[in-house]
């Protein structure tokens, strides 16, 4: 399945022309405040080209109250066991359908109807049922369950499978495209539930326990390390405007394992299961459970999830880059190091604040930027419609400009 994210592809002033940009960057990753969309390997559906929908919330979420962290029985030595007794009464697993209408020629063989539409076939309306499968965990007593957008992504039904066997209907509270994060309700009480843990404080090589659903192996468990942290949407093939620095484990994950919880060994869900590499092994990526619980919290509230946005295009300047500009385009810039704009949206907030294509973004509220991965954290960290002040650099001139961030434009 791919991951896509909203790409504006109208009234876009360019800086360069796709194909000169293609042949000066070769291959070198672009991202857009606003969304370019890129191909990632998720792990919880075998449906295609599903469209989002968000519902809103009717009613606020009961407090999460989480779990305490588990301790270390006498009675069983292997950590593993002791976690997996006890938390995994709590993942779920989730399967969703959907309804696809296609339009397909009518074969009926009507020579008039031949005639009419000029020997070519009048369409007909054809409509398919596509299932998929993932997991998920318990987040509340009351019913709310955090799994992967992708999981429930369009869906006309969803189906929350309990580890006791009871199965409920599920409802999408919310579901938030850019970060691969949903909430899912079911009407049932005093259900089990995991603590959250902390990811800001995970680091490589502690171990995790991954359970959940591949393949359709319910209950599935398996252990491994934290293999790095903070990897970018770019670093797993991912689309850069995930907006999620990724947990990186080799703990074997497969599909169906998307929106399952990633534990450490007190039992606490440090992140979410969400993405693989195709063909590689022990090459597992997770969404932190920090920023998975903030974007639950607003769907819960909202319904949805506003992010800000700038609307611009841009790349890491380095001296390659530097090099390929000037001799391509004879545009000979006077800065090393920073971000250099691409193009920029007609209209969006970028346009109105006066930045321009070919401008090197130096600092945003005095903070220096050098990669593009910076400007995003600092992005989403920013608040709609609070200004921030620019520095950037244009023909030799720094330039100080002020911009307001806008609500990220929803996919239709």
């Amino acid at each position: 399945m791919k991951i896509t994210d909203f790409e504006p592809e109208t009234n876009t002033r360019n800086f360069l022309s796709a194909s000169m940009f293609n042949m000066i960057l070769s291959g070198l990753a672009m991202v857009c405040l606003g969304g370019c969309s890129i191909a990632a390997n998720t792990l919880g559906t075998n449906r295609t080209d599903a469209q989002n929908q968000s519902q809103n919330l009717t009613q606020k979420n009961p407090e999460t109250v989480p779990s305490p962290a588990i301790a270390l029985s006498n009675k069983d030595s292997n950590f593993v066991v002791t976690v997996v007794k006890e938390v995994g009464p709590a993942v779920v697993r989730i399967d969703s359908t959907r309804t696809v209408t296609s339009q397909i020629p009518d074969e009926s063989g009507d020579p008039f109807l031949g005639r009419f539409y000029g020997n070519r076939s009048p369409l007909q309306s054809q409509q398919r049922v596509e299932k998929g499968s993932g997991s998920g965990f318990i987040i509340n007593a009351n019913g709310q369950i955090l799994t992967n957008s992708h999981v429930v992504d369009g869906a006309d039904v969803v189906t929350v499978k309990l580890k006791d066997g009871r199965t409920f209907n599920g409802k999408v509270q919310g579901e938030d495209p850019v970060t691969d994060v949903a909430v899912v309700k079911i009407d049932a009480n005093n259900l089990p539930i995991i603590a959250l843990g902390n990811s800001d404080v995970i680091q490589p090589g502690e171990a995790v326990i991954a359970i959940g659903n591949p393949l359709g192996l319910n209950n599935t468990v398996t252990s491994g390390i934290v293999s790095a942290t903070d990897r970018s949407g770019r670093d797993i093939g991912a689309s850069d405007d995930k907006r999620v620095d990724y947990i990186q484990t080799d703990a074997a994950i497969n599909p169906g394992n998307s929106g399952g919880p990633l534990l450490n060994s007190r039992g606490e869900v440090i992140a979410m299961n969400t993405a693989i590499i195709q063909g590689a092994q022990g090459l597992g990526f997770a969404i932190p459970i920090n920023s998975a619980q903030r974007i639950a919290q607003e769907l819960i509230t909202n319904g949805k999830v506003d992010h800000p946005y700038l609307g611009v295009r841009m790349v890491t300047l380095t001296p390659e880059i530097k090099e390929r500009i000037k001799s391509k385009l004879d545009l000979n810039l006077t800065v090393d190091k920073g971000v250099l704009l691409i193009d920029v949206v007609r209209d969006s907030p970028a346009d109105k604040a006066g930045l321009k294509a070919g401008d090197v973004l130096q600092s945003i509220n005095n903070q220096p930027v050098t990669t593009k991965e910076e400007v995003q954290k600092l992005i989403e960290k920013s608040q709609i419609g609070v200004s921030l002040q620019l520095q950037v650099q244009r023909k030799g001139q720094n330039i100080p400009l002020e911009i307001k961030p806008a609500p990220l434009p929803r996919r239709v």
